[in-house]
């Protein structure tokens, strides 16, 4: 038999990597909306009492020293509290009511840093701690919800993406040609359809299970593989893909996050766009490199202006939304014709996967082992 067994995994067999309320408060985008929000809100609410827009400024002045430490402050004590809400599955409830409670524990603690060293801070002692606290509680309590709405306005594009995906991979020429690609090596090369139709498997596993908005690069790559041994079969020699990995150990790959089904359409619109109007080998370059706290990805293809679809400039918007939402302004998303060649490049934050998101499917890793010990001279498709 050459389909042994295939196995359904439904949604709610798949844990949630990312299942926080709390916002990323890590993120530069994050810190620059709350200190930006928190000191005009400030600084309007003591102009409207004020007499004179000197008196306000100076006012302003003297209240931003305790401002600025009560956000700058809690704002890393969220960060801290995110990450073990990841890890330890906090219930959605607690986690709203951490974003209140943390900015006012902290503004009693500068409160009270401040008052007993009135000495020095003299004329910035504010008039009550509990309204301090209040107030603190109130502003954490509003950026929670904002940036809660603000990601379910941004996630439709994380669902678009799957949809977006399960439909190409399952288009009439895409699936009609792999199967009578594999149908073809049957008798001559049993061992090679079986590997085709098991990547077919895990394409269609992948796009019913992972309901997770971030993924390892391990896992993406292993996609990719799989995905261009399928190709491999329907287009052949005219198919051929470089990979340039730099800076970036086994451990990095195994441990960085991504955006789950980021890479694998790009690949997908560098095949479609790239190597099927070719009628000669195209290559496709995919270059993965680290420098320092980022992650630069990019792929190159050749450019054929007549077969240039609006289809491809949506695909390419979706993940420009996704990139938005998980990783906000700290993104950097390229793709344009650049001569000859379609290039697109990207880069994130290198960050480690938490909680389940480091989590591998067993089947792909018993499959990768049993492809390692292939008869010498078997081609392998994986590596494409």
């Amino acid at each position: 038999m050459i389909i042994k067994h295939l196995k359904l995994v439904t949604l709610a067999d798949t844990p949630s990597a990312v299942a926080s309320v709390i916002p990323d408060c890590c993120n530069i985008g994050v810190l620059y909306r709350v200190l930006l929000a928190s000191n005009l809100t400030v600084f309007c609410a003591i102009w409207m009492q004020s007499m004179d827009s000197a008196s306000a400024l100076l006012a302003f002045i003297d209240a931003a020293m305790v401002l600025e430490a009560v956000c700058i402050l809690s704002l890393m004590l969220l960060c801290g509290l995110r990450r073990v809400a990841l890890v330890q599955h906090f219930p959605v409830w607690l986690q709203r009511l951490l974003c209140g409670i943390a900015p006012a524990l902290i503004a009693a603690a500068v409160v009270s840093l401040i008052g007993k060293m009135a000495w020095l801070f003299d004329g910035v002692l504010p008039a009550s701690m509990l309204r301090e606290c209040l107030l603190a509680a109130a502003f954490g309590m509003v950026f929670q919800h904002y940036f809660e709405l603000r990601a379910r306005a941004f996630s439709p594009a994380l669902g678009e993406a799957k949809l977006n995906a399960l439909q190409s991979r399952i288009r009439p020429h895409f699936l009609f040609n792999s199967i009578n690609a594999v149908l073809s090596l049957i008798r001559t090369e049993p061992q090679r359809a079986e590997s085709a139709l098991e990547d077919l498997a895990d394409l269609f596993r992948v796009l019913m299970r992972d309901t997770r908005d971030v993924s390892t690069l391990q896992d993406e790559l292993q996609l990719c593989h799989q995905y261009l041994s399928i190709e491999k079969l329907r287009l052949g020699e005219r198919l051929q893909v470089e990979w340039e990995i730099n800076n970036l150990t086994e451990t990095d790959i195994r441990q960085a996050q991504i955006a789950s089904l980021l890479l694998q359409p790009l690949i997908e619109n560098a095949v479609h766009h790239g190597v099927e109007p070719s009628e000669v080998t195209s290559v496709i370059r995919v270059r993965l490199n680290r420098e320092r706290d980022r992650v630069f990805i990019s792929v190159e293809n050749a450019y054929f202006p007549d077969h240039a679809s609006k289809g491809n400039q949506m695909a390419l918007n979706n993940i420009v939304e996704r990139l938005k939402l998980l990783y906000d302004v700290e993104a950097e998303f390229f793709a344009e014709p650049v001569g000859q060649q379609f290039v697109v490049r990207l880069s994130f934050p290198f960050l480690k996967v938490t909680g389940a998101g480091g989590e591998r499917d067993p089947g792909v890793e018993r499959r990768a082992m049993k492809r390692t010990e292939k008869p010498a001279g078997q081609v392998d498709l994986g590596e494409a």
